[in-house]
């Protein structure tokens, strides 16, 4: 019988104890957890919440997606190798490094400098290079470099914006947490015709709110 390390029984425990209850069977989703490691995505001092079910947090004040909400959407988005994916709010580079492992291409933006810099020292010294990590104020997307497959906000947002909507591909997916507190939802967001999309709202869940979203109205008639 093998003894796991301390690290790797954590890891072990995040995955059985988080994210298997939370309806992540898909085997090759369980063995990105265990390849992409986790606790090599944080700042050294905060190594010890990695494996932690809570959102996790990074420097100037932001904060990762809790383990098992970024296993979900990993599950839910079904990301395929030839896809292009955008992702707004790289943090430390973990969910970016999670989805090129699928994917063809990802461009991740990031509007916190300091977060720049360390996604990119982490996805490069995990050997990842298919991931273009940006300097940007994701809260307009990427028109330029679009159309993409797959969108991914790793964050909360009040609702999504058309602009946002517009950069999908027919047949493109976007996942994002939408709503305010106490009540937020998984959203999927499926492109379905020119002018035309489906939503899902599979399960609810909270994250942090990304940066320069608008904030819903105060007044509803």
């Amino acid at each position: 019988m093998t003894t796991l390390s301390p690290l790797e029984q954590s890891r072990f425990n995040m995955i059985e104890q988080q994210i298997r209850p939370w309806d992540v069977l898909e085997q090759s989703v369980l063995e990105q957890l265990v390849a992409v490691k986790r606790e090599q995505f944080l700042p050294p001092a905060l190594e010890a919440f990695a494996f932690v079910d809570m959102e996790t947090p990074l420097p100037a004040g932001q904060a990762m997606l809790s383990p098992r909400v970024e296993a979900r959407a990993l599950q839910d988005l079904h990301v395929q190798k030839h896809e292009k994916v955008l992702e707004i709010g790289a943090g430390s580079g973990y969910m970016a490094a999670l989805l090129a492992y699928r994917a063809k291409q990802v461009l991740s933006l990031e509007i916190v400098p300091e977060l720049v810099e360390l996604a990119r020292a982490n996805l490069r010294r995990a050997g990842i290079n298919n991931v273009e990590v940006r300097l940007a104020d994701g809260s307009q997307g990427a028109a330029a470099d679009g159309p993409f497959d797959v969108i991914v906000l790793s964050g909360s947002v009040a609702e999504v914006p058309p602009a946002i909507l517009s950069q999908l591909k027919i047949g493109g997916r976007l996942f994002a947490v939408v709503g305010g507190d106490p009540v937020m939802r998984a959203t999927f967001i499926t492109r379905t015709g020119e002018a035309a999309y489906g939503t899902q709202q599979p399960w609810d869940t909270e994250a942090p709110r990304l940066v320069n979203f608008p904030a819903p109205s105060a007044f509803r008639f």
